[in-house]
């Protein structure tokens, strides 16, 4: 596969038309069709399913949608980089996390590099520790934050100076709101909203099992499990100071006991070679936590 090809495949799949595509890519409808039976040929996939008027995707073609954004991505990236000299920090460093307060201080670190390095970007991507590691493997991002317990031996890692707390958010006017803290025999008959880490974290502290739990919702990020919270849904366990409880909100959060904590690393992968911008942020950080 030539990238042309690809970048091409790309225009068509987001314009649903030949025509479409042909006319933003200043190529004629003929030689793109061209090109693309072509591609379909040397792949031996049918891509799309050609209509009168437009053109889907077949599974074969959704599925090559994804790796040629992700490839089509790396090398503008990698061309962006080699361009910039050695002696210039530029570029875009981009940063997978998790939800945590610990994000704040990642945000420190930022707001220094944006005045010590104004030529320098930075991408956030949110989503939980396996989507997050799954994008640090496939270089999509430089640096991955990760919350609690989870295998990073194949990676290099910093402890950052934080640690979050499990607890559960409800709303304000819910019974359980008159205790400081919430015990096991609180929770274990309530209706729950647990995190897929949190099944795992917090299965030692429940005592069970999750399918000897009244599991009623799951979730990745807390933004809308807090909807279902005011609701009246249920219980979502999660860590403190993510969404905020206040009376706007209507939601409060009261801590585990006894305590549940995780702790917070930020790893990037070994022996790979960063940007100038990436390793500028990599010395800050190793400046700030490595010896803490």
């Amino acid at each position: 596969m030539e990238l042309r090809h690809l970048q091409y495949f790309l225009t068509i799949a987001r314009e649903g038309t030949i025509s479409g595509a042909a006319q933003a890519l200043h190529l004629s409808q003929p030689s793109l069709s061209r090109q693309m039976q072509d591609l379909e040929r040397k792949l031996d996939v049918k891509l799309f399913n050609r209509g009168s008027r437009h053109i889907e995707l077949t599974e074969e073609g959704m599925r090559l949608r994804r790796r040629a954004e992700e490839i089509v991505d790396l090398v503008g990236r990698t061309e962006a980089e080699l361009r910039i000299s050695a002696e210039t920090i530029a570029g875009e460093v981009r940063i997978g996390s998790g939800e945590t307060p610990a994000m704040d201080l990642v945000a420190r670190v930022i707001a220094e590099m944006q005045s010590a390095y104004p030529l320098v970007r930075f991408a956030l991507h949110s989503g939980n520790a396996e989507d997050v590691r799954e994008r640090l493997e496939k270089g999509l991002i430089d640096f991955g934050l990760f919350i609690g317990q989870v295998d990073l031996a194949r990676y290099e890692t910093l402890a950052l100076p934080a640690c979050d707390r499990w607890g559960v958010f409800m709303r304000r006017d819910d019974p359980l709101c008159a205790r400081e803290v919430l015990r096991v025999e609180d929770l274990v008959d309530m209706p729950l909203i647990l995190s897929a880490q949190g099944n795992s974290e917090l299965g030692p502290w429940f005592h069970r099992d999750a399918d000897e739990l009244d599991i009623v919702a799951t979730y990745n990020l807390l933004y809308n499990a807090a909807a279902l919270a005011r609701a009246g849904v249920g219980y979502v366990v999660s860590l403190e100071g993510i969404v905020e409880t206040t009376l706007a909100t209507g939601l409060t959060f009261r801590p585990l006991e006894p305590p549940v904590t995780a702790s917070i690393t930020i790893a990037w992968k070994r022996y790979q070679a960063l940007s100038p911008a990436a390793e500028a942020f990599r010395r800050r950080i190793m400046d700030l936590w490595g010896s803490a």
